[in-house]
């Protein structure tokens, strides 16, 4: 099976599409997140990968020959797996504010077109990584709500 690429104009739709179901009452399957926090840390995730600075802690800078591997495996994500404290949403936030973030976020990894990267924790990334672990990184949280 082909990893799918969040670069290429269909997956980028479908996501689009899968997010439109989601609504303010939307309920997680699991997970501590409501809707609109889990709209706010993948906005903040994309964000990272359109070229937010990313604070690492010096820890796990030192796991990077683990956590690396995990990301853009093939494997699904386990089930509340703790996230960095800038991808952390603790605070309510507004589902319609958050949607729009995420889409805007999403346009901007397209205006920017396919390219390599040089993340601070993953390292370097080719195109074809960092449209695959953005991609499973949406479609870890789309699951987590159902859609």
């Amino acid at each position: 099976m082909a990893k799918k690429n969040l670069y290429d104009a269909d997956v980028y739709e479908e996501m689009l599409t899968r997010m439109s179901i989601l609504t303010p009452g939307t309920q997680a399957v699991w997970g501590s997140m409501d809707v609109a926090q889990m709209l706010a840390h993948c906005s903040e995730v994309q964000d990272v990968y359109n070229g937010k600075p990313l604070d690492v802690p010096f820890w796990m800078l030192l796991a990077r020959p683990i956590v690396r591997p995990m990301l853009l495996s093939e494997k699904p994500f386990p089930k509340n797996l703790q996230t960095i404290d800038q991808f952390q949403v603790v605070d309510p936030e507004d589902f319609d504010t958050q949607r729009e973030r995420l889409i805007n976020a999403l346009r901007t990894m397209h205006a920017f077109g396919r390219r390599d990267l040089n993340h601070k924790l993953m390292g370097r990334m080719t195109e074809a990584e960092v449209g695959w672990v953005t991609y499973r990184h949406l479609d870890h949280h789309f699951r987590q709500f159902g859609v």
